[in-house]
């Protein structure tokens, strides 16, 4: 009897845990920027127009 179906099993899993874990991560990265994004928008959006009031001169 041989072990090598369970040495190839192991290496197998190991290799479908690690894919898995590395797109979840990379998709989670990918929706985390594009929330990031959006809120830095929302974000200039409020700040641009009293910013652009404390541009002008007042004399």
């Amino acid at each position: 009897m041989t072990h090598l179906p369970y040495i190839a099993a192991s290496y197998g899993l190991g290799l479908v845990l690690t894919l898995a874990l590395s797109l979840n991560a990379a998709w989670r990265l990918k929706t985390a920027r594009a929330r990031l994004a959006t809120l830095e928008r929302s974000s200039l959006r409020a700040v641009q127009p009293a910013a652009s009031s404390m541009d002008t001169p007042s004399s």
